[in-house]
């Protein structure tokens, strides 16, 4: 029988990715970013003269300044709390891939980015709803059983919709957008919400069925 597999997003999930963001705007692109805004695209203002949010940025520009920090400023981003010690815990017993909304330019600096965190993973890239891309990795893996992780609703409900018979846990270890973005446990698509990879590791080993190290 093939091992269990999990399918893990990684911005927000297991590095860090908005508060070192809006910091680099800040500092290099003269960018207030509101990471207490509920909408993403309304988060971004020019820094006007007397340092206070002026201008509203057009999507167009917030989606280059977001591709210029991926593809220059990604060393800024550190570990989430207990994200590298389970992963390496549950590859002991499980396979592990990351599913990540980047180009597909950028996979092998995200899988290099991951290895200087001692994180030795396949990364696959993908643009837009995840679902089809979480079954391409199934099929090619064929595990015993599979969860998902990510931070974004929407994802759950392509992968729910798609492979149903996948366990989804919706991760955000960002506090200061966790709050607000929508929750895929309490839109039902989601099987649980857990924000710590403290407390998720249980969890996932549970659903994984890999027996837990004392």
């Amino acid at each position: 029988m093939n091992r269990p597999l999990l399918i893990t997003d990684c911005d927000e999930v297991l590095l860090h990715m908005v508060s070192h963001f809006s910091a680099w705007l800040a500092e290099a692109e003269g960018v207030i970013c509101d990471l207490d805004c509920a909408e993403f695209f309304r988060s971004m203002r020019r820094k006007g003269a007397d340092g206070s949010a002026g201008e509203l940025l057009d999507e167009t520009e917030m989606w280059a300044l977001l591709g210029r920090f991926f593809d220059d400023q990604m060393h800024r981003q550190t570990p989430v709390p207990g994200a590298i010690e389970t992963i390496k815990a549950i590859r002991e017993h499980a396979d592990v891939v990351v599913l990540t909304n980047l180009q597909d330019h950028r996979r092998e600096a995200r899988e290099m980015q991951l290895l200087e965190h001692g994180l030795d993973l396949r990364v696959f890239t993908n643009q837009g709803p995840k679902g089809p891309a979480l079954q391409a990795i199934l099929d090619e893996y064929r595990p015993s059983r599979a969860v998902f992780v990510d931070d974004i609703s929407q994802h759950h409900d392509s992968v729910g919709a798609i492979a149903p018979e996948v366990r989804r846990l919706h991760l955000c270890a960002e506090p200061r957008i966790a709050g607000f973005i929508p929750c895929a446990f309490e839109a039902g698509h989601a099987h649980a919400r857990i924000d710590d990879w403290n407390e998720a590791r249980t969890w996932l080993f549970e659903q994984l069925d890999l027996e837990m190290q004392s």
